[in-house]
């Protein structure tokens, strides 16, 4: 199957950020083929199966979002204002535990729909302890491209219920990254999680780190630094800062992925920059959460790798890039300027940036021929940027300051349409918002909060 896909303007973010006007994208199958220049496209007819002609809208990379829990979208609403970690004891970990299969999967379908409407084509998610099967169904079911994993705890001081032997959750990840890394055509891989280091034992984050370094393509995926009793609790129990106890262990490097790191000191900085570690931003939740604002762009400066999430829609409370992204540029403007996170740097984030912490950058995060055809269409005529202008700045303030999911016009992944004139493929929003909530009475039940 050939499809050519021409639009107003096609922001390429490949190597030199290319913008074109009038351009086209031709899909062959899961990949793109070839990126067309206007005048390429005059000079002769591409045989194609399809075409899909958009001249007012523009054809950006899907979203790339490094740090989800789709497990609490049926928390949304259910754990407000509070701090972190009695957001986790009080109301998170007993919602998780209480989660069913069904609940789970439901769960997981509505934040798959919310993003997929929203222009994310590829996550990184955590899941709870247990159910983690549901959670990549539905991923498989729905088209999106993810990484997954189960979240390991074998400490939970929080809420004691939510955890496990720590050889049985190694086990189960093991078992599961044998099963699932990989699966879907290669859709979906595998991520080791273990949830932070005040739920996971040393020994626990130690043969993570090991289990995800024997198998290429695999990642570790914890939070880190992120709220400031944390970090107190961690240098009690560790007698130093949570960055530096992980590089100790052995558990940084260039597959590990830590979210948030709003705490980190300046030798941290230099850790993260020397291993290559990559910081999931997530700028909502930190705000909502009352954790702080990570120090981004000096971050950036010294050159570590950053990404964009939501985090889950219990502590956002969307799965919305947009209003992430809109978020990470302006929270940093008055500590830093006007002129810090400009709008270019901020798409990059979400796109390319995700795609790198991923070690995806060669399959998706960019719109470049051998890429996999992961393309969102939008209608920015609304949002400030009127479709053939061909300025670069009006494209990219657009999409960070102005637009938001209701200019998402389409969504390809892994060349399939699974949103398509602000219509669902294949997937039932009114069945799957009627689920929802019939299974979060149910678990609320359960719960009995």
């Amino acid at each position: 199957m050939r499809t050519l896909i021409t639009a107003g303007t096609i922001v390429t973010m490949d190597g030199t950020r290319r913008i074109l006007e009038d351009g086209g994208v031709l899909v062959a199958d899961t990949l793109i083929e070839a990126v067309l220049t206007k005048e390429e496209l005059l000079r002769g007819t591409v045989p194609v199966d399809e075409t899909v002609d958009a001249p007012t809208l523009t054809l950006i990379p899907g979203f790339v979002q490094t740090h989800l829990h789709l497990c609490q979208t049926l928390f949304r609403g259910l754990a407000d204002d509070l701090e972190l970690l009695d957001w986790l004891g009080k109301r998170i970990f007993p919602m998780e535990a209480a989660h069913s299969a069904s609940s789970m999967h439901a769960s997981a379908m509505l934040g798959i729909a919310e993003l997929i409407r929203s222009g994310t084509t590829t996550i990184m998610d955590m899941g709870s302890v247990h159910h983690e099967e549901e959670l990549v169904r539905a991923i498989e079911e729905s088209g999106l491209r993810a990484y997954v994993g189960k979240s390991l705890i074998d400490t939970n001081t929080l809420y004691p219920p939510l955890q496990e032997a720590t050889d049985q959750a190694l086990a189960d990840a093991r078992l599961q990254c044998e099963r699932w890394h990989g699966a879907a055509g290669g859709r979906i891989r595998y991520a080791v999680a273990p949830r932070f280091v005040l739920s996971c034992s040393e020994k626990l984050l130690k043969e993570s780190y090991g289990l995800a370094r024997s198998s290429p393509g695999v990642l570790f995926h914890t939070h880190a630094s992120e709220n400031r009793k944390e970090m107190q609790a961690i240098r009690a129990r560790c007698g130093m800062e949570n960055i530096q106890y992980l590089d100790r262990i052995g558990v940084l490097g260039e597959t590990t992925c830590l979210a948030h790191c709003v705490w980190v000191s300046e030798p941290e900085v230099t850790l993260l920059a020397e291993r290559r570690s990559a910081v999931l931003h997530c700028p909502g939740s930190n705000l909502k959460l009352g954790s702080g604002v990570a120090r981004i762009p000096q971050l950036l400066k010294r050159g570590v790798r950053i990404s964009l999430g939501t985090d889950g829609a219990a502590c956002n409370n969307s799965l919305d890039m947009f209003r992430e992204m809109r978020l990470a540029a302006l929270i940093q403007k008055p500590a830093y300027g006007p002129m810090a996170m400009d709008a270019r740097t901020v798409f990059e984030m979400a796109t390319r940036g995700g795609a790198d912490a991923l070690g995806l950058l060669s399959e998706t995060g960019t719109i470049e021929p051998g890429k996999k055809a992961d393309l969102v269409l939008l209608d920015l005529s609304t949002a400030g940027s009127p479709a053939g202008t061909g300025r670069a700045g009006d494209v990219f303030s657009a999409m960070v300051y102005a637009a938001s999911p209701e200019h998402v016009h389409s969504t390809m992944v892994d060349g399939r349409w699974v949103y398509r004139h602000r219509e669902f493929v294949g997937l039932d929003q009114e069945r799957v918002t009627r689920t929802a909530a019939a299974e979060c009475r149910s678990l609320l039940t359960r719960t009995r909060l």
